[in-house]
């Protein structure tokens, strides 16, 4: 079993990068699963993921862009189906805390004769750093509505490391780990926080849900800003306004703080322009 790769579906986002990373840090044979990758997999090309999975003996599932859009939650059902085929034996999904879709996503997976771990995660810190917030983070603004709804923001290597353990360790299967941030924050509170990690004055400007979704779409057309102020009206309604025990319970440590991020992210030039 140790001699079989383990797939790395998105093994060029956020997380998958991260997760790929840690599984080859700890000697174990890792299939990175992207468009562009030696053994390619694309969710648009179903013709790609049978080759994907062939002889991999767990896989890592993310959803690209998200499990919100059209014929994800489908497709997710179709690639357990192939999955099993190819004789996967466990799948670790990420899912979306207080999405809708993502739940469906997740009894998908459930329902699959796979042996699965859930990893259900808060709004990720690294959208500041390396997400659409970023630039407006360089420009001195934190542009979100919500008003004052407090989130439990968290590392995505927080994330990762809970995927890692997963896919590694004995006792994940069959878990749900809903993963959060050690604290409650608005989007004001994480702005002071970026402030005195940047050492630039940045603050939260308040935005309307029309706003966020013309931000949206004006750099990724109408469709994505649909879903994705879709999610942001879901979620940014007070529904997450609470903390959990997910890393805890996963890795046996408390989560990151967002202070923590935000200054390392400065440590390693996340925001360091351009010019």
């Amino acid at each position: 079993m140790q001699d079989q790769p383990i797939l790395v579906i998105g093994a060029t986002g956020k997380t998958g990068c991260r997760v790929a990373d840690g599984l080859e840090a700890r000697g174990l044979p890792v299939r990175r699963g992207s468009r562009r990758s030696a053994t390619p997999f694309d969710w648009e090309a179903p013709d790609t993921w049978a080759p994907a999975l062939r002889g991999a003996r767990a896989a890592y599932v993310t959803y690209f862009p998200d499990l919100a859009f059209p014929g994800a939650v489908e497709k997710l059902g179709s690639l357990c189906d192939t999955a099993s085929d190819m004789g996967v034996g466990h799948l670790v999904l990420l899912s979306g805390r207080g999405e809708h879709h993502a739940r469906l996503g997740e009894e998908v997976v459930r329902n699959s004769n796979i042996d699965f771990t859930i990893v259900r995660a808060a709004w990720f810190a690294q959208n500041f750093s390396e997400g659409y917030l970023r630039d407006p983070v360089l420009g001195g603004v934190l542009p979100m509505p919500g008003g004052h709804v407090v989130e439990p923001i968290i590392d995505i290597d927080d994330i990762a490391d809970v995927v890692v353990a997963a896919l590694t360790e004995e006792g994940h299967r069959g878990a749900l780990y809903e993963v959060t941030g050690p604290r409650l924050m608005t989007f004001a509170d994480m702005a002071d926080e970026l402030s005195q990690a940047t050492g630039r004055d940045i603050r939260h400007l308040p935005i309307s849900f029309e706003e966020f979704h013309a931000n949206i779409a004006q750099a990724g057309g109408s469709f994505v800003a649909d879903v994705f102020t879709a999610i942001a009206r879901e979620t940014l309604d007070g529904r997450n306004a609470h903390t959990t025990d997910g890393v805890m319970r996963a890795l046996g440590r408390p989560p990151r703080d967002f202070a923590d991020f935000a200054l390392e992210a400065a440590r390693t030039g996340a925001w360091k322009s351009a010019d």
